[in-house]
C-alpha cells in the first residue's frame, strides 16, 4: 500500500470554501467528471452529512488497457460539515474497479493557523492493489497519478471559487507538491472556460448514454458505505 500526505492553502475564508465545495463542477480541469448525484443529505445535530456519487472517465496508460476495459469509474464521496468547529471532512473512495486498485482519500478543510482568513486542506490518501505480480507497479502508478491530479483539482477548485467570489485573489499554495503558477484570468476568459467545460461534460454524458450504460447505481450494488 502507498500512502500520501500533504496540504494546500486556499486564500479564501473557510465560509467561502464551504460554499464553493458543492459548486466546484464543472470547471476547466474537471472535464473527466461526467456526473454527480447527491444520494444522502441529512442533519445530525449541527452537522451536515452528505453522500454523493460521481462518475468519472477512467483514462489508462497503454499497459493498463490490457487489464481494464471499462471507460468510466464510480466514486463515492462522503462528507461531514461542522459549522461550529469550522471544519469539513470529505472521504472519497472508488467503488468500481476495486479488484484492480483502490484509492481512499480523506481531506479536512479548516481555517489556516497562519491566517484565519485562509483555508488549509489537509489531505491523506491510501492506494492499494492486490493483483499478484503487478500490485507494486499499479500502486506506484496510482500514487504518481494521484499527485498530478491534486494540482489539477486545486486549480479547478480555485477557478470555481474565483467565479463565485471574484474579488478574492485566485491563489493556492500546495505543499509538498509543486508550487502553483498563479494566473488571474479575465472575466471573458473565465466565462469561456466555464462554457467549454460545461460543453465537454455534456458531450461526454451524451456519449455515455448512447452506449446504453447501465444505471449509475449498478456498481454500488452490494457495496456497504
Amino acid at each position: 500500500m502507498k500512502f500520501f500526505e500533504g496540504s494546500s492553502v486556499f486564500k479564501y475564508p473557510w465560509e467561502q470554501v464551504a460554499q464553493g465545495l458543492w459548486q466546484r463542477y464543472p470547471n476547466p480541469e474537471s472535464t473527466h467528471v461526467l456526473s454527480e448525484d447527491t444520494v444522502v443529505r441529512k442533519l445530525v445535530g449541527c452537522q451536515l452529512h452528505s453522500k454523493r456519487l460521481l462518475t468519472k472517465t477512467n483514462r489508462m496508460p497503454k499497459w493498463g488497457e490490457r487489464l481494464i476495459s471499462a471507460r468510466n469509474v464510480n466514486v463515492i464521496e462522503e462528507s461531514v460539515v461542522d459549522p461550529e468547529k469550522k471544519e469539513i471532512c470529505t472521504y472519497t473512495r472508488n467503488v468500481g474497479l476495486t479488484k484492480v486498485m483502490t484509492c481512499v482519500e480523506k481531506v479536512t478543510y479548516k481555517p489556516c493557523p497562519d491566517n484565519p482568513q485562509w483555508t488549509v486542506a489537509e489531505r491523506k490518501a491510501w492506494i492499494d492493489s492486490k493483483i499478484f505480480g503487478l500490485g507494486y507497479a499499479i500502486q506506484k502508478f496510482g500514487l504518481e497519478r494521484y499527485k498530478k491530479n491534486i494540482h489539477k483539482a486545486n486549480t479547478g477548485f480555485v477557478y470555481a471559487l474565483n467565479r463565485l467570489f471574484p474579488l478574492f485573489p485566485a491563489l493556492v499554495i500546495d505543499a509538498p507538491s509543486d508550487p502553483t503558477h498563479t494566473h488571474h484570468p479575465t472575466l471573458g476568459e473565465r466565462k469561456q472556460r466555464l462554457k467549454d467545460a460545461a460543453r465537454e461534460t455534456a458531450k461526454r454524458a451524451k456519449e455515455l448514454a448512447q452506449e446504453k450504460a447501465g444505471p449509475i447505481y449498478a456498481s454500488c450494488e452490494g457495496v456497504k458505505s
